[in-house]
């Protein structure tokens, strides 16, 4: 059941970090992709953490070479948002360069959700300003 929890706080966490992104193009912006996606390509916001290979589809359908501006500054407010580290192998730093949005967010979803295993620390930033949450 805590499982399903950090899962749920992850996908809100998520869902933050995007809203942001596509606020940085403006109000109007940000209401009109939602809208596309929601009639074009029946995803609805809510359902953006469970199918995010659709998500990063459908920006790549609306946005070309832009989507990938986009889900760098998806990856960015995440990061910001959650202050999670992972290590990669030394032998593999060619590799960091290529990960995509989608595994990314697997990626980070993952070690969020492990979080609540006392396996590793997470803090979380809600709001600028705001107090952080602490997962361990």
């Amino acid at each position: 059941m805590a499982e399903k929890r950090q899962q749920a706080v992850f996908d809100v966490i998520l869902l933050e970090a995007i809203d942001e992104a596509l606020l940085s193009l403006g109000e109007n912006v940000k209401l009109a992709v939602y809208s596309h996606l929601e009639f074009s390509f029946n995803i609805e916001r809510r359902e953006i953490p469970e199918r995010i290979a659709e998500f990063s589809d459908a920006l790549d359908r609306i946005f070309s070479l832009g989507a990938r501006h986009l889900e760098v500054l998806f990856m960015r407010n995440l990061h910001l948002k959650i202050k999670l580290f992972c290590e990669w192998p030394t032998w593999c730093k060619w590799v960091i360069s290529d990960v995509t949005f989608i595994e990314y967010v697997r990626l980070m979803k993952k070690k969020f959700v492990d979080a609540e295993a006392g396996e590793l620390e997470v803090e979380v930033i809600t709001e600028a300003g705001e107090e952080q949450e602490q997962y361990s």
